[in-house]
C-alpha cells in the first residue's frame, strides 16, 4: 500500500494525451480489454509506431507498456472498462478531446477533480492508502494562493505535502502550512527519524544515496501536470500562480470540489469523473451495439493523423494541402478525408497546439525561434493576416520578429516575441523599436500601408512594463501594447467561436498598455 500521493507517469507531461487517446480510440476501443494480451501488445506496437513510446525488446511480451498508457488515461478519467462487456470505452471528457475541444480546458477540469480515493488509486497495482481523502491539485492551488506560502518547491511537495496532506479539513490545511514553513526554516531536520522507512518506494527498497528520489519523481510529475493547466509557472525551482491567471485561480479555490462516491465501482466512478465541462450526467446507452463500417475505421484513422499534426502546429482551418497530406499518409481517398475533417473539425483544432505554444513562451533562448515562428503561423493560419517571420536579417539590418499586413483593413504592423515570464523591455530593446524597427519598416516591407501598431508578446511582463512601452509610443507616435501569452491564447480561443475582424485585432493591440483578458 502506497503511503503517499501517487500519479502514474508513462510520460511526465500531458501534452501527448490527445495523441495517445486517439491511438486508443483507433486500436483498442470497443474490444475486450481485461486479460486480452494480444490487444495490449497491439496497442503497445501502435504507440511505438507513432513515436509515443520508445521501441525496444519487450522482456515479458505481455503488453505491459500498453496497460501503463491505459492506466494513465484511466487516472485522468478519459476511458473506462465497461463492466458488462469488458470493452474499453471513452468517457465524455475523452470524447470531447477527440471531438476537437481544447485539451487544456478538458484536462484542467479533470486535474482539478482528481481525487483520492478513486477507481484508479484503489487498483491492486496502485493501492494508495485510504487515509488520503483529498483533491490533490486543488489543494496545491489553495496553498499557492495563501500569502503565508506564496510558492512551493519540489522538495516541499515531495517531503511534506504528498506524505502528510490527508484531507481538506481546516485542521489538516493549517498543519500543512505550518509544516511548509517549518521545512523552510529547518530543511530535512524537521522530518521524522523513520521517514525513509515510513514512506518507502512502492518497490520496497530504499535508495540510500537519495531516499527521497521516488517522492521527488512524483512531485515533479505533479508539478508538470499543474503547469499543463497554464495556471502556474515554475521558475528558479519555485512553483507560483501565474499572475495573469490569479483571479481565475481564486475562483477555483473558493469553490470546494465534491467527492465522487463509490470509487470501488470502476464504471460508476469513471463515468462520473469523466464528465466534460458541458455535462452534469452521462446518459449514454453504451450497451447498444453497432456494426463497425469501413467509413468508421477510416474516420478513426483520419482523426488520429489529424490530431497528431494539430499537436505540432496551429491548424485553424482545413486546407487542400492538409487534406492531401493526410490522404497520402493514411492511404484514404481524398473525398473521405475531406468529409471526416469537415464534419469533425470544421474550424481546425487550434486548442491542441496551445499547450506546446504556452510552454514555448516561457522557455527563454531554448525555444525562442520556435516561439517566433509559431506566433507568425498563428497570425497567418488563425487570424488570416499576411504574416511573415523575418528572423535574423541576412543583411545584418535590425528587423523585428514578425511582419503583419492586412490589405483588407489597410495597415501593417510588427510583433516582437519574448519567451520570458517577466519581460521588462530593457533600454536596448526599446531603442531598437524606436530607432530601427518602426522608422525603417520600408527596409523589410514592400507594403507601403500605414503602421497600425507594434506589440510585444511574451510569457509575462514586469509590473513596470507601462513605462518603457509608453516611452516608445511617445517617441514613435505609433500605438502599441504588451500582450501576455495567456491573454493571446484566450484571444485565439475566442476567435474560434466568434472571429475577430482585422480592425478588431488592431483595436486590441493598440491600447498603449498591457492587454488584459477583459480587453478582448
Amino acid at each position: 500500500m502506497l503511503n503517499y500521493w501517487w500519479v502514474t507517469r508513462p510520460k511526465r507531461k500531458l501534452n501527448s494525451i490527445p495523441d495517445v487517446l486517439s491511438i486508443f480510440a483507433e486500436s483498442a476501443m470497443h474490444e475486450a480489454w481485461n486479460g486480452q494480451r494480444n490487444s495490449h501488445l497491439s496497442l503497445e506496437s501502435a504507440l511505438e509506431r507513432s513515436g509515443l513510446k520508445r521501441t525496444g525488446d519487450r522482456r515479458d511480451q505481455t503488453g505491459g507498456g500498453g496497460r501503463t498508457y491505459k492506466a494513465w488515461l484511466v487516472s485522468l478519467g478519459l476511458v473506462f472498462v465497461q463492466k458488462s462487456t469488458q470493452k474499453l470505452k471513452l468517457t465524455l471528457a475523452g470524447e470531447a478531446i477527440l471531438n476537437g475541444e481544447s485539451p487544456v480546458k478538458i484536462l484542467t477540469n479533470q486535474i482539478m477533480k482528481y481525487q483520492f480515493p478513486s477507481a484508479f488509486s484503489l487498483e491492486h497495482s496502485v493501492n494508495v492508502n485510504l487515509r488520503f481523502k483529498i483533491h490533490p491539485f486543488w489543494f496545491l492551488l489553495k496553498l499557492l494562493t495563501d500569502n503565508r506560502v506564496q510558492y512551493l518547491t519540489q522538495d516541499e511537495i515531495a517531503k511534506i505535502i504528498i506524505v502528510e496532506a490527508e484531507n481538506e479539513s481546516p485542521k489538516c490545511y493549517e498543519k500543512i502550512v505550518s509544516r511548509i514553513i517549518e521545512f523552510r526554516n529547518f530543511g530535512d531536520g524537521c522530518l521524522e527519524e523513520d521517514f525513509a522507512r515510513k514512506y518507502t518506494s512502492s518497490k520496497g527498497n530504499v535508495n540510500f544515496k537519495n531516499p527521497f528520489a521516488h517522492l521527488q519523481d512524483i512531485a515533479n510529475t505533479i508539478i508538470n501536470w499543474l503547469e499543463y493547466t497554464q495556471l502556474v509557472i515554475r521558475e528558479e525551482k519555485k512553483l507560483r500562480i501565474l499572475p495573469d491567471r490569479a483571479k481565475e485561480v481564486d475562483v477555483i479555490v473558493a469553490n470546494a470540489i465534491s467527492f465522487i462516491s463509490r470509487p470501488e465501482d470502476h464504471e460508476y466512478f469513471q463515468r462520473r469523473y469523466g464528465l466534460d465541462t458541458e455535462h452534469v450526467k452521462d446518459t449514454r446507452n453504451l450497451l447498444e451495439t453497432s456494426v463497425v463500417t469501413d467509413f468508421m475505421i477510416a474516420e478513426m484513422s483520419v482523426r488520429k493523423i489529424f490530431i497528431s499534426k494539430a499537436l505540432k502546429e496551429p491548424i485553424g482551418f482545413i486546407t487542400p494541402t492538409l487534406i492531401n497530406q493526410i490522404s497520402e499518409e493514411s492511404g484514404i481517398k481524398l473525398s473521405v478525408v475531406t468529409e471526416v475533417l469537415q464534419k469533425n473539425f470544421p474550424h481546425g483544432l487550434i486548442g491542441a497546439f496551445m499547450a506546446n505554444y504556452f510552454e514555448m513562451a516561457f522557455a527563454g533562448r531554448e525555444q525562442c525561434r520556435q516561439f517566433e515562428e509559431a506566433t507568425a503561423n498563428i497570425f497567418r493560419d488563425i487570424f488570416r493576416f499576411n504574416s511573415t517571420w523575418l528572423g535574423s536579417s541576412a543583411s545584418g539590418k535590425e528587423v523585428p520578429d514578425i511582419l503583419l499586413i492586412s490589405d483588407s483593413a489597410g495597415f501593417q504592423s510588427i510583433i516582437d516575441t519574448k519567451a520570458y515570464s517577466y519581460y521588462d523591455l530593457p533600454t536596448t530593446h526599446r531603442d531598437r523599436m524606436i530607432y530601427h524597427y518602426l522608422p525603417d519598416i520600408n527596409n523589410y516591407s514592400s507594403s507601403g500601408l500605414p503602421l497600425g501598431f507594434f506589440s510585444y508578446i511574451a510569457g509575462g511582463f514586469s509590473n513596470t512594463i507601462a513605462n518603457p512601452l509608453n516611452d516608445i509610443v511617445r517617441k514613435s507616435h505609433v500605438n502599441g501594447s504588451a500582450m501576455p501569452v495567456t491573454v493571446f491564447i484566450k484571444m485565439i480561443e475566442n476567435h474560434s467561436t466568434k472571429p475577430y475582424a482585422h480592425s478588431d485585432v488592431k483595436r486590441i493591440f493598440m491600447l498603449n498598455r498591457r492587454v488584459d483578458i477583459h480587453d478582448l
